[in-house]
């Protein structure tokens, strides 16, 4: 196949391996053990990729100041939709990543459950936390597409870690902040809950 023409048979391999975990996650990062050869293989082979994913519909968006690899599908087709609470917690993980960046010039930001929570409060959306279950589904989904990791077994208790990663700027970027604050402004209204997409490209 000409799109192969020059590559080794392992590399071949390789490349359809990166593809399909680039569609089931659409995040590859330089700082997770997991992802991270993934990440260097991209870039290596990035021509290759961009013409075989160019025919299907997807992009690459590749920062490498944040060493960053995002899948972005052109067509506007399989976006995953987020319920608005998962939108919200999103969002709360966004802006405590930039509060911890600003204030701390950390490199690793890790927050907490408890920081999720107590921030959900401020915002005024609810006079309650954010139930456990829910938002425990809402970060193994997070977890699932490389936005964070969760550093705890029992993500349930209020100290539970979460490592948020630098690919939470390219999922959630400025305009989608003022979206989600137009969401939150019907959230407290209490009206009807709706999806939202997010730039996250599902397989689903």
């Amino acid at each position: 196949m000409e799109l192969f023409e020059g590559m080794l048979r392992k590399d071949q391999d390789e490349f359809r391996r990166v593809c399909n975990k680039l569609m089931s996650c659409c995040f590859l990062l330089k700082r997770n053990d997991k992802t991270k050869s993934d990440y260097y293989f991209v870039l290596r082979e990035r021509k290759v990729f961009e013409n075989y994913l160019g025919i299907l519909g997807y992009s690459l968006e590749i920062n490498e100041e944040y060493g960053v690899v995002q899948l972005v599908n052109t067509e506007n087709y399989n976006h995953l939709q987020l319920k608005l609470v998962d939108s919200i917690i999103l969002l709360i993980l966004r802006i405590l990543y930039d509060e911890y960046k600003r204030q701390l010039s950390l490199t690793d930001v890790v927050v907490t459950v408890g920081d999720i929570q107590e921030k959900y409060l401020s915002l005024k959306i609810r006079e309650k936390q954010i139930d456990k279950t829910t938002m425990n589904n809402a970060l193994r989904l997070f977890r699932r597409y490389n936005l964070i990791e969760t550093l705890d077994k029992n993500m349930m208790q209020e100290d539970a870690r979460i490592l948020i990663y630098d690919s939470i700027l390219m999922a959630i970027r400025v305009d989608d902040i003022r979206k989600v604050s137009e969401m939150l402004d019907h959230y407290r209204k209490g009206e009807p809950e709706y999806h939202e997409e997010t730039d996250e490209d599902s397989p689903d």
